[in-house]
């Protein structure tokens, strides 16, 4: 038996500040969005490198104010790219902790994207 990386599912209130933080600020690409029918809620699955996460609408698919540890390699050009960008909501530092360097940036749903840059042993 194999296990594959997991998927984390975080909840999401709006589909259009959805996209403006995970596309346009974050730099994620929509793979796919799926809807049962045009007026209802929407499931949608972004990625960026090695990270897929997939957003959802639905009720009782995630519990607002989620945290999704992410390990990165460069946390410096994730800082700069993301300090380069015009986003009003967010303006995330680099931060020392005890087991490496890291950039935590909240969505606008209270879900918390922590990026480390893992400590060397």
């Amino acid at each position: 038996m194999q296990l594959s990386a997991a998927i984390p599912i975080l909840r999401i209130f709006s589909v259009d500040k959805a996209k403006e933080f995970y596309l346009d600020y974050l730099g994620f690409s929509r793979d796919w969005e799926h809807r049962f029918e045009p007026a209802l809620p929407l499931y949608m699955q972004v990625r960026r490198s090695g990270l897929t996460l997939h957003l959802s609408e639905h009720h009782g698919d995630a519990t607002p104010g989620s945290a999704v540890f992410v390990p990165v390699e460069d946390i410096d050009a994730l800082h700069h790219e993301l300090s380069a960008k015009a986003y009003s909501y967010a303006r995330p530092g680099i931060e020392m902790v005890g087991w490496g360097r890291e950039l935590q940036v909240a969505d606008p749903f209270g879900n918390r994207l922590r990026f480390c840059e893992l400590a060397p042993d």
